[in-house]
């Protein structure tokens, strides 16, 4: 069975036993018919992933590992803040007429900066320090630039991405691993679509850099349940386990700007059936 539906399953299982209800507290999100969105929530959860036994999707159901490649690519590859750029719409709801969705994401990761070695933004310097200084304790990004929040349409969830790399015990390439940070996880709609689309980075980083991909440590500040959601992740964590698919990505690439959404698979992808989920904005 997937380590992801494990990790997942007590997770939920952990925020329905142990969380704090928000009903009657001021909230900002709200379902499409107006009422507020509550939720169950845990404060400071964190999961950990091992690249190198298995890739971490969850079987429960489908995710949507085009997509999530697809808004990973958007976001630091193609460092993009408009909706135009991406295939998919989850991002609709937070676009402007023009597509927009402001001095976000992809926008922080694209401003350049100076540094003693010359001008870069933040992943052309994760680059830069995985190449030519990997076992640097400075190797960070962060979107949560605090001048720029009043002109995000909404503010970065997962915010902060920390590498740090260790020497292999085997003697192999050296080790990438990665925090990924983030204030605040909806559990059932993007938590393992974050976890998968950050894996998949943690894999196209070490190997244009000679590594291998090791752990993707997930923090979370805010990790919650929605109300309209809680009976839908009862059904869903009850539902049988599959083993975790195999990983594919084209091994010939070694310039992150050449990877395309195809250059990734995953082979026997075998999961329980989709669930409708309301989506609270």
């Amino acid at each position: 069975m997937s380590r992801a539906d494990i990790i997942f399953k007590e997770m939920c299982e952990d925020i329905l036993a142990n969380g704090t209800d928000t009903r009657g507290e001021k909230v900002r999100p709200h379902w499409e018919d107006g009422e507020s969105a509550y939720t169950i929530k845990r404060f400071g959860v964190v999961n950990r992933y091992d690249l190198r036994e298995e890739f971490p999707a969850m079987t429960f159901r489908k995710t949507g590992f085009k997509n999530a490649i697809d808004e990973i690519l958007w976001i630091w590859q193609k460092k993009s803040n408009n909706v135009h750029d991406l295939a998919s719409h989850i991002w609709d709801s937070w676009a402007d007429e023009t597509g927009s969705i402001g001095k976000a994401y992809g926008y922080q990761l694209g401003v350049k900066h100076k540094y003693k070695e010359g001008e870069m933004d933040q992943v052309d310097r994760v680059l830069y320090d995985l190449k030519n200084n990997p076992y640097s304790r400075r190797i960070l990004t962060n979107l949560y630039v605090h001048q720029d929040l009043c002109e995000m349409n909404l503010y970065p969830c997962a915010y902060s991405m920390t590498f740090n790399v260790t020497a292999d015990p085997e003697g192999g390439a050296p080790v990438l691993n990665a925090i990924l940070n983030q204030r605040s996880s909806d559990v059932l709609t993007a938590n393992n679509w974050n976890v998968v689309q950050y894996a998949v980075l943690l894999h196209m980083f070490a190997q244009v850099c000679g590594m291998q991909a090791g752990e993707l440590v997930h923090v979370v500040a805010d990790c919650h349940i929605y109300d309209r959601h809680v009976e839908l992740v009862k059904e869903l964590i009850s539902r049988p386990m599959y083993p975790a698919p195999i990983f594919k990505m084209n091994p010939e690439i070694r310039d992150f700007y050449k990877f395309t959404v195809d250059d990734f698979e995953l082979e026997n992808y075998v999961t329980g059936p989709q669930i409708k989920i309301p989506v609270a904005v």
